[in-house]
């Protein structure tokens, strides 16, 4: 008699957010050290999502069904989880996050997120605290490892790696986390769909 086999489980859908849209911005250096990470693992498919390449309305209009708003709106709702990358600015998040998180506001009910945030001195920490307080009210989750590059432009090698591989550690750590919350809350949307 045979064993039943459990049913393949899909890849998380993992959209990673790229934002800053700052010219000469130093986030695509720590979004491609984090993605390439990421693709080592056999249970995310990534989405990268540069705001700096979005296009959106810098109008909030939740009459209008702007195409650019439903093409952002579609790629969020798709994702089973998020990692945000940011930088600090001003003691809190880039404008154009912010803006991007208002625009869809429903999108990422029930989903966690991964914060990897890079700076001077405090590695983006207070950019990262800020975004734990929008995404709780947003619904979403997130996951309590962060991943913080303190004195980022000095803290990677030429090859776009960081020179302590404590850094390596903590992203993985951070992935194998997030990896956990969105099996589990994919698995809870999709036998008691979220109310909130």
């Amino acid at each position: 008699m045979s064993v039943p086999q459990p049913a393949a489980v899909q890849p998380l859908r993992v959209a990673v957010i790229t934002a800053s849209t700052r010219v000469g911005r130093f986030a695509p250096t720590v979004t491609d050290w984090y993605t390439a990470i990421a693709r080592t693992r056999p249970d995310m498919d990534l989405d990268l999502i540069d705001l700096a390449a979005t296009e959106l309305p810098a109008v909030i209009d939740f009459t209008a069904a702007d195409p650019r708003v439903v093409a952002f709106n579609e790629r969020i709702q798709n994702a089973d989880a998020f990692v945000v990358v940011t930088g600090e600015y001003n003691r809190s998040i880039p404008a154009a996050l912010k803006h991007a998180l208002d625009l869809v506001p429903t999108a990422w009910r029930a989903k966690p997120v991964a914060v990897v945030s890079y700076g001077g001195i405090s590695g983006g920490l207070r950019a990262a605290e800020h975004l734990r307080q929008i995404f709780g009210e947003l619904h979403a989750h997130t996951v309590r490892n962060s991943v913080s590059l303190h004195n980022a432009l000095t803290c990677f090698d030429d090859t776009g790696r960081p020179h302590d591989t404590a850094s390596d550690t903590a992203a993985e750590e951070q992935l194998d986390q997030l990896a956990w919350w969105g099996t589990a809350l994919r698995n809870a949307r999709t036998t008691h769909p979220y109310q909130g």
